[in-house]
């Protein structure tokens, strides 16, 4: 096979891997789009969630998911064990490191077997509880698998606050780490309190600890969710990301065989012109 030939084969094959590509991308982000979307559906429920408590005064409730037993801190790393996310499961652990040693945590839960890895990589003596097989479980039923150890550490007094560190994607191009309190979820009564005083008393005939707790439980894992289902949107912006730069070096290879095609193409047609002239220089001289 001629050079021209297999600079021929070799840009062929790059505009099918083009072509290949740029679907996947648009599949990405197409998912992106479609699942960043479907959150907002959380956004209503969390509003509906809050307007519960236009009802009710529950500031006096002592559950421990509201009024900790103990000062011991855990903080909940949700990673991705999807392809990808490999660069952002790194910064969510290393945020995870910083912020245990400004809570001065005790203990670390961790979505993610890969998240896990890279703790024990970084911190191999760290104490951590490791939530794998994502992906088969399905969000719900990690999200309460994940909830009920919480919830259980709680009332057992083993973990009194909670931080998690997950990944938003602010948008598709970018993705960053973020921190928020998830215990004590004094925040359900912060709210109501900022409100308790414009609305009418009402008969409350169950246990406002019972209540309180319910609702903390019920409020833990729609964000426990919530922040499942932002790791998955960052996952196909990271997944859109990197198909992105696969392309675009693609381009650049693809650019580069293009113009040694040319100049090998060229470079062959001299040739044949100058075999061409030459051979009619000989068949003339002879004649002669």
């Amino acid at each position: 096979m001629g050079k021209t030939s297999r600079i021929k084969s070799d840009l062929d094959d790059v505009n099918s891997l083009l072509e290949i590509i740029q679907i996947l991308k648009d599949v990405a982000s197409n998912h992106f789009y479609n699942t960043a979307k479907r959150k907002e559906r959380l956004l209503e429920f969390a509003i509906a969630f809050t307007d519960f408590f236009r009802m009710v005064n529950l500031a006096e409730a002592t559950s421990p998911l509201v009024h900790p037993k103990t000062e011991m801190t855990a903080l909940l790393l949700i990673t991705s064990e999807g392809g990808f996310m490999a660069e952002m499961t790194a910064k969510i652990v290393k945020a995870g490191l910083a912020e245990s040693e400004q809570y001065n945590t005790h203990q670390f839960l961790i979505i993610g077997a890969r998240g896990e890895e890279k703790l024990k990589a970084i911190a191999p003596d760290a104490k951590s509880t490791c939530f794998t097989n994502v992906e088969e479980k399905g969000l719900f039923k990690t999200t309460i698998e994940v909830k009920e150890f919480i919830v259980d550490q709680v009332i057992k007094g083993e973990i009194g606050r909670l931080y998690a560190v997950y990944p938003r994607a602010v948008s598709i191009s970018l993705i960053k780490p973020y921190v928020i309190k998830l215990l004590p979820s004094d925040e359900l009564v912060t709210r109501q309190t900022e409100i308790k005083d414009t609305i009418e008393k009402v008969i409350v005939e169950s246990d406002l600890n019972a209540i309180m707790h319910y609702l903390g439980d019920i409020w833990l894992t729609c964000r426990i969710f919530e922040m499942l289902e932002d790791c998955v949107v960052a996952g196909y912006a990271a997944q859109s990301q990197q198909l992105e730069a696969a392309l675009e070096k693609l381009k650049k290879d693809k650019k580069g065989l293009a113009l040694s095609f040319n100049k090998a193409k060229k470079s062959d047609i001299d040739k044949s012109l100058r075999e061409v002239f030459t051979s009619s220089m000989i068949t003339s001289g002879g004649k002669r």
